[in-house]
């Protein structure tokens, strides 16, 4: 019986602590990197770029094995939220924040998109959008329309809108009425050069302008088969979605509700400074049987929390209807998975979607896990990808989100680990 329980352990141990079946390349642990993105170019898989705040860019022509570093620059600042996307031509995209001069002050007053057609070497000034002082603009996302739709190779971004940064000596807004925060969008038909006057998006405005859960936040834009254009997004009125069919000129005017949102979608996991369970959005173009269906995958804690989960809701109606969340993770106690992120390899409808993960432990201990379907989102195979735990402390931001993408079996996932207070950018080669 002694034997039996020494080997159980042993075998426990040897699971828990063994090594990653897939190779960990650290990206940079310089410049304390957090919040990640990576994108492949479409025309030489080989090639990837990546980011990370707040002005840090690399990229590899290797297939990720070696990485090179450097730091971005423009006129307009350069000030995180980094977002890497692809066109089908094999330019590269870099969006972020702007922390730019406007009317005396330093502000987020801009999103910025900075090109790139070298394979992520060096990248343009930039040209930028949203700029409606005095509004800050955060949290910008964008997609490219890789369909073969009237609108292929149009870029559109979405951001948050908040109200006025300026503030009377009382604290208070300086127009009550315009506190509120928005969804916004543009989009761009020449390759970033000049971007279409910015709209809002939503219903339903935010409440205010914070990140506690009253605001709207964590947009995130996807293209559909026939090239529409899908946005989503966190709300105090649940998780949300609008479409436009026209290329981005109009979209509808209700919004859809894909799930509610138990609580706040900013909620508390120990040892990370803040969590936020932000949708990313993917459509299916592959030729197998699950061609068109739009997925959506957030996190949340409607089973606790102490227990933080990542779901999965999917639509084959173009985004009318959406199912019944389903889990992501498959384990069976209560313990966090967070952070989560969704790809799609659209050369075989294979799902991705990574995360943070603690199910091994009773304490801080903070795996990473890639799930992935091959059946539509109804089940997941959940694995291992980091080879050795860390223990993050709340006191040092890691980001909000993590990054995978995926093109003809090749599979990039990209996380921040934080040990302690020290950051790093890693990933990890998955070839399928």
């Amino acid at each position: 019986m002694k034997n039996l329980i020494v080997f159980a352990a042993l075998l426990l141990f040897t699971n828990i602590y063994s090594q990653s079946p897939y190779k960990n390349i650290m990206i940079t642990d310089e410049n304390t990197p957090s919040e990640v993105t990576i994108a492949h170019n479409p025309i030489n898989p080989l090639n990837l770029v990546a980011a990370a705040n707040i002005e840090s860019y690399f990229y590899s022509f290797d297939g990720g094995y070696t990485w090179s570093i450097r730091k971005l620059e423009s006129t307009f600042g350069v000030y995180g939220d980094p977002c890497i996307v692809a066109d089908v031509r094999g330019n590269f995209y870099y969006f972020h924040l702007s922390n730019s001069y406007s009317e005396g002050g330093k502000w987020l007053d801009r999103i910025i998109c900075q090109k790139s057609d070298d394979g992520g070497i060096s990248w343009s000034n930039g040209t930028f959008m949203g700029a409606n002082p005095p509004h800050l603009q955060d949290k910008e996302w964008a997609a490219i329309d890789v369909s073969y739709s009237p609108y292929r190779n149009n870029i559109y971004a979405a951001w948050t809108q908040c109200g006025q940064h300026k503030y009377s000596e009382e604290g208070s807004a300086l127009n009550p009425l315009d506190s509120a925060s928005n969804i916004i969008f543009s989009y761009s038909t020449d390759a970033g050069e000049t971007w279409e006057k910015s709209k809002r998006i939503n219903e339903l405005a935010g409440a205010e302008c914070s990140d506690a859960g009253a605001t709207v936040l964590g947009v995130v834009p996807c293209v559909g088969l026939n090239g529409e254009v899908y946005l989503t997004w966190c709300s105090p009125y649940g998780l949300m979605l609008d479409r436009s069919t026209d290329g981005g000129y109009s979209f509808w005017e209700k919004d859809v509700k894909v799930a509610d949102l138990p609580g706040p979608f900013r909620f508390t996991v120990p040892g990370v400074y803040r969590c936020f369970g932000f949708p990313s959005m993917v459509c299916d173009m592959s030729v197998g049987s699950h061609r068109g269906t739009l997925y959506i995958s957030w996190s949340d804690q409607k089973n606790g929390y102490d227990n933080t989960d990542v779901w999965i809701s999917r639509s084959t109606d173009e985004g009318v209807t959406w199912s019944s969340p389903a889990k992501v993770n498959d384990d069976s106690g209560q313990k966090h998975q967070f952070f989560n992120w969704m790809t799609i390899d659209q050369s075989t409808g294979i799902i991705y979607i990574v995360f943070y993960d603690r199910r091994n432990y009773e304490d801080e201990n903070t795996d990473v896990y890639m799930a992935s379907s091959t059946d539509g989102g109804k089940t997941f195979l959940n694995e291992r990808i980091s080879d050795s735990p860390f223990f993050p402390l709340a006191e040092t931001f890691m980001g909000d989100y993590t990054n995978v993408t995926a093109i003809n079996g090749m599979v990039r996932p990209i996380w921040t680990r934080l040990d302690s207070n020290k950051l790093s950018i890693y990933t990890a080669i998955v070839d399928k």
